[in-house]
């Protein structure tokens, strides 16, 4: 276990010298300790404990009434426990996805895009909680954006939250279930490949783990075809337990701040653990928009680009190669229809 440094974030980021100094500190702690926490307060903390609240009615729903809120248009909905795939192993936690609810008259859904439709909620108070807090995760992933631009010394305190302008923001509700004599594995090792991620947990505990930067070492880039984070340093030291801090949120960068930064800042990578009981969690990501076309700001070949929503696709169709969704895309050549929004970006 390792004590996380805690900032408070300013009620709103102006630029000034203090705005930069807070955002020198959070680029320097993510580049010694991979992951921070911001204190929350009240409107923050009630409604986590409602989202909290609302996970441990969802997951105790039947198991046949849980599996039907699947759409084979987006990857939002349930995910059974097993069903996801780390490094070619199975993960144990159960999950619901929440991704931009995107109504099936939307020309986008209507054209095939991948990954575009609405989200099969189980009724109308998990759907307003969930989004309630996505928006207070949201002020959150807004202000750090600015500060680490500003921490980063970029021309633009906007450089980066402009990338994020309608982002394809999206959060995994997560229930661990307890160890037991067959399994100790949550999550395996991985990193996420979004901008940022910022989440919370129950006080249960026992079940974060972190690795920080180690000078020296390559990490994978998670976002090119031939190279993968998953499962990478499973085994290998060192890994630090995140216990719970109230009225917190913890913070990491995901790959693509990784690559944006030509790896000055790096994504972390982390796992989860069975406790001795159940345990539930909550992570967000910050993202950039589906249609964004993505360059380095520094290091790296200029000539570089990431199209986000096709990393963001190839990515869910890696973790959920069985899944409705991931064979409808398939099936609908809908991966023409991405190549086409990619190329198109790319070039302009």
């Amino acid at each position: 276990m390792t004590t996380l440094r805690t900032f408070q974030l300013p009620t709103e980021v102006t630029g000034s010298i203090w705005d930069i100094s807070l955002g020198v500190e959070l680029v320097r702690t993510w580049q010694s300790d991979g992951i921070f926490q911001v204190a929350t307060g009240g409107v923050a903390n009630s409604i986590t404990a409602a989202a909290l609240k609302e996970s441990r009615r969802f997951f105790a729903l039947p198991p046949a009434e849980k599996a039907n809120l699947v759409s084979d248009l987006t990857y939002a909905g349930y995910v059974a426990s097993g069903e996801e795939v780390t490094a070619g192993e199975q993960d144990f936690s159960e999950i619901f996805t929440v991704c931009r609810d995107i109504p099936g008259t939307d020309p986008r859904v209507r054209a095939g895009w991948p990954c575009h439709g609405p989200v099969p909620w189980p009724d109308t108070i998990y759907r307003d909680v969930m989004a309630a807090l996505m928006s207070q995760f949201g002020l959150v992933g807004d202000k750090i954006l600015k500060l680490t631009a500003l921490g980063l010394g970029l021309p633009d305190m906007n450089a980066l939250i402009d990338l994020a302008t309608n982002g394809w923001h999206h959060m995994r509700v997560l229930r661990f279930p307890a160890r037991s004599a067959a399994t100790n594995r949550g999550i395996g090792a991985h990193t996420d490949y979004g901008m940022l991620v910022i989440a919370t947990q129950d006080d249960v505990g026992d079940g974060l783990y972190v690795r920080p930067p180690v000078v020296g070492e390559k990490r994978p880039r998670n976002w090119l075809d031939h190279e993968s984070s998953a499962g990478a340093f499973e085994n290998e030291a060192p890994w630090h337990l995140v216990d719970p801090v109230p009225s917190t949120f913890t913070v990491f960068p995901g790959d693509i701040l990784q690559f944006l930064t030509g790896g000055e800042l790096l994504s972390t990578p982390h796992k989860v653990k069975l406790a001795p009981r159940e345990r539930y969690s909550i992570a967000y990501f910050h993202e950039p928009d589906f249609t964004a076309a993505l360059r380095p700001f520094r290091g790296g070949d200029p000539d570089d680009a990431i199209h986000y929503g096709t990393h963001f696709t190839s990515m869910f169709m890696r973790c959920y190669p069985d899944r409705l969704t991931t064979r409808r895309i398939l099936a609908d050549n809908r991966l023409a229809v991405l190549t086409q929004l990619r190329d198109s970006v790319l070039a302009g």
